[in-house]
């Protein structure tokens, strides 16, 4: 019966070397998952602080405009202002709401490092046959 000479290595440290490195890989790409994910969930809490911000200090700067364009106005021409302010209001409505989904699709894609890593390896494993 043969053995294997002392200063080779056999096949179970080969599968041993292999798992280090597979685990290593895997460990990683989790650790730039979670600093990704840490970021992601940063951004949106800044971007909801600043929607909401926005969103009530500009309410009220609306409403108290909206009152006083009122108020100069007689009596008789109050429902017209009203219905000008209504739809002025809309029209900035719309336009706020297309200029956020422009905003929105101009984020970078979320996880796309790990993403980007994992193809890497993928085609790195794939090259390797």
């Amino acid at each position: 019966m043969e053995t294997a000479a002392p200063g080779t290595p056999g096949i179970l440290h080969s599968f041993r070397v292999l798992g280090e490195g597979l685990l290593a890989t895997v460990q990683d790409r989790l650790e730039l998952f979670s600093a990704e994910l840490q970021e992601e969930k940063i951004r949106l809490i800044q971007i909801f602080f600043w929607i909401s911000a926005a969103v009530f200090t500009g309410m009220m700067a609306l409403m108290f405009a909206s009152l006083s364009v009122v108020y100069l106005f007689s009596e008789s021409a109050r429902l017209a202002v009203l219905l000008g302010l209504t739809i002025f209001y809309t029209a900035a409505v719309g336009a706020i709401v297309f200029a956020f989904r422009r905003f929105i699709a101009r984020q970078p894609s979320p996880f796309a490092a790990t993403r980007q890593e994992i193809g890497e390896d993928r085609a790195c494993i794939r090259n390797a046959n």
